[in-house]
C-alpha cells in the first residue's frame, strides 16, 4: 500500500487537506454572520426561548414543550456538529425545567423526554452527515479547480505583446471546466492565440481540449508558419480520436471548432486568422465594429469529410488590426444564449450600441465584462452551454 506524503511533524497531506476541507465546510455554511462572527446559533436559541415562554404562559390543556424537539433539528441545518450537540443537551435541560414547573397532572415527563432525547441524537447525526457531504463536495470542487487551472492555465494580463481579458462560464457550475478552451503562446515567430470549443460535454471534452492546448503551446512556439500550427492541430485531434476509439470509448467521434490567430513578430498592424468552423471574430474600436469574414473552414476532426484532392486545412487570411482596436472572440455559448422568448443574444448589435455610447467599452476588460453581463442578463442566468468571452489588444 502506498503511504500518503508526509508533511512537517509526520502529518500526512491527506489528513491536513481533510481537516482543511472540514474547516472550509463549516465556514462556508455559516451563512448567518455579523461583522465576521457566526450568529448561526441565534435562530435555534430564539426558538427554544420562544417555546419555553409560550409553554409557561398557556393553559395546561395546551402544552407545547414537546416542540422543543424542533430546536436541534434547526441547529443541524445551520450549525456545526458540536453546536447541534450542545443544543440537543440544552433542549433536554430546558424541557426538564419547563415541565417541572407545572403541577403533576400536567407533566409529560418520560414520553416527551425520550422524544426530545432521540430528536437531539438524530439531529446531531444528521449534522455530521451534512458536514461530511459538504467536505466531499468541496474536495470535488477543489479537484475540478485544479483541472481547470491545468487546462486553462492562468495568463498574465499583458502577455506576448498583447493585453487580454477572458471570462469562462461553465454550464455545469460544479464542474468548473468544460469543452471551451483558450490560450496565448508567445514565441520567436510572433504571438499565437487559440480559442475553441470541443463538441459535447464531460471529461471527454476536457481531455480533447487539453490535447489541443498542449499541441498548440508547443507548435505555436516552434513553428514559423501559422499554417503548420493549424496542421499540427488537425493531426492532434485525429490522434486523440484514434486513441479514444482504441480504448473502446463511445465518444471517439469528437470534433472542435477553433480560431487560430497569429500576430506577426515584426509588429505589423495585422492579424492572421485560421477559422476551423468557429464563429467569426469581431473587431471593435473607434471606427466601429466589424466582423472578420473567415467562415468556411471545417472543424478540427472533420477533415475526412473532404473529398480526395480537396485541401482539408482552411486558409490563413490576413486582416488589418490597428493598435487601438480590440479583437473579440467568443464561443457559441454567447451567440446561442437564448432569452425566455427564444431569441438569441445579438452580440454584434449590442457591442455596437455600447461603443456608440462609450468608446472606452472597446478596452478588453470592459468589453469582456459587457458581453458577460449581457449574456447573463439576456438568458436570465440560464446557460445551456459553456460560455467563453476572450478579447485581445496590442500593447
Amino acid at each position: 500500500m502506498t503511504r500518503p506524503a508526509s508533511g512537517r511533524g509526520g502529518q500526512s497531506l491527506l489528513v491536513r487537506f481533510t481537516r482543511s476541507g472540514r474547516r472550509e465546510a463549516l465556514h462556508r455554511h455559516q451563512m448567518l454572520r455579523v461583522r465576521g462572527r457566526s450568529v448561526a446559533w441565534v435562530p435555534p436559541l430564539l426558538l427554544l426561548i420562544t417555546i419555553a415562554v409560550v409553554d409557561a404562559n398557556t393553559a395546561g390543556d395546551f402544552r407545547i414543550a414537546s416542540w422543543i424537539v424542533l430546536v436541534p433539528g434547526i441547529a443541524a441545518a445551520i450549525c456545526g456538529a458540536w453546536g447541534t450537540a450542545a443544543f440537543a443537551v440544552l433542549s433536554l435541560l430546558a424541557y426538564l425545567i419547563v415541565d417541572s414547573a407545572w403541577p403533576d397532572e400536567f407533566q409529560a415527563w418520560m414520553p416527551d423526554l425520550i422524544l426530545i432525547a432521540m430528536g437531539g441524537l438524530l439531529a446531531t447525526a444528521a449534522c455530521v452527515v451534512r458536514i461530511r457531504g459538504e467536505e466531499r463536495l468541496l474536495r470535488i470542487r477543489s479537484i475540478a479547480e485544479t483541472i481547470r487551472r491545468t487546462v486553462l492555465r492562468p495568463l498574465p494580463a499583458e502577455w506576448g505583446g498583447l493585453s487580454h481579458a477572458a471570462v469562462y462560464l461553465a454550464a455545469d457550475t460544479d464542474a468548473r471546466v468544460g469543452g471551451d478552451f483558450y490560450d496565448i503562446q508567445p514565441g520567436p515567430h510572433g504571438t499565437r492565440v487559440l480559442v475553441g470549443d470541443v463538441q459535447g460535454k464531460g471529461l471527454g471534452a476536457v481531455e480533447a481540449a487539453a490535447a489541443l492546448l498542449s499541441t498548440f503551446r508547443e507548435a505555436g512556439y516552434h513553428e514559423p508558419d501559422l499554417a503548420t500550427v493549424a496542421e499540427r492541430l488537425t493531426v492532434r485531434i485525429r490522434r486523440h480520436r484514434d486513441h479514444a476509439a482504441a480504448l473502446g470509448r463511445t465518444d471517439s467521434d469528437r470534433f472542435a471548432t477553433a480560431l487560430l490567430l497569429g500576430f506577426p513578430a515584426d509588429g505589423t498592424d495585422a492579424v492572421d486568422v485560421v477559422n476551423f468552423g468557429h464563429d467569426p471574430p469581431l473587431i471593435a474600436g473607434p471606427r466601429g465594429v466589424r466582423t472578420l469574414p473567415t467562415t468556411g473552414g471545417l472543424p478540427l476532426g472533420l477533415g475526412e469529410l473532404v473529398p480526395p484532392g480537396v485541401p482539408t486545412l482552411p486558409p490563413v487570411r490576413r486582416f488589418p488590426f490597428a493598435a487601438d482596436e480590440t479583437l473579440l472572440l467568443t464561443t457559441d455559448g454567447v451567440t446561442e444564449a437564448r432569452a425566455p422568448d427564444g431569441t438569441f443574444y445579438p452580440l454584434t448589435a449590442e457591442v455596437t450600441r455600447a461603443l456608440t455610447a462609450d468608446e472606452r467599452t472597446a478596452r478588453p476588460r470592459r468589453l469582456v465584462a459587457f458581453v458577460r453581463d449581457g449574456v447573463l442578463r439576456h438568458s436570465r442566468g440560464r446557460l445551456v452551454d459553456d460560455t467563453t468571452v476572450f478579447a485581445v489588444r496590442r500593447l
